[in-house]
């Protein structure tokens, strides 16, 4: 497996967003999506698959942590400026994206929009904090060590 880098553009956005956060879940080289009443988070389970809805407000700026697997993400409603690797895209709802291990993206919200993550989840657990330390890892660094011992 090709082993990746944030590129400075996310690294950019997300540094400016450590640097000038006081939530809780903004750290470091990485951020989670912190349980602020802007962005509510929605947990949803079915048969080895767990859902991962934000509703984002018009305006707002995410950025996501380093995904450790091959996942589907759906933009249901609303429109989003995508950051990923080298490349910046306008999605318009409705739309779906297949998304590699590897991808950090930075999402600004064009419109208040619905984005939802499909992850597997083999375990079944319903355990969030379990289900992130599986899916994502917070730094490139802690994804290129899990992934070289494969």
């Amino acid at each position: 497996m090709e082993l990746k880098k944030t590129t400075t553009e996310v690294k950019n956005i997300l540094d400016f967003a450590v640097r000038n956060s006081d939530l809780e879940g903004v750290y470091g080289d990485g951020i989670s999506i912190p349980e602020v009443p802007e962005v509510p988070i929605k947990h949803s389970f079915a048969d080895q698959i767990y859902i991962r809805q934000a509703n984002l407000p018009a305006g707002y700026v995410v950025v996501g942590c380093v995904h450790n697997h091959l996942h589907t993400w759906f933009l249901l409603t609303g429109s989003i400026c995508v950051i990923e690797g080298d490349e910046k895209v306008v999605h318009i709802a409705p739309c779906y994206t297949v998304s590699s291990p590897g991808a950090q993206r930075a999402i600004y919200a064009l419109e208040d929009c619905i984005f939802v993550n499909v992850h597997k989840n083999p375990s079944n657990t319903q355990d969030i904090k379990e289900l992130e330390q599986e899916i994502v890892s917070m730094t490139m660094e802690e994804f290129n060590e899990k992934n070289s011992k494969l």
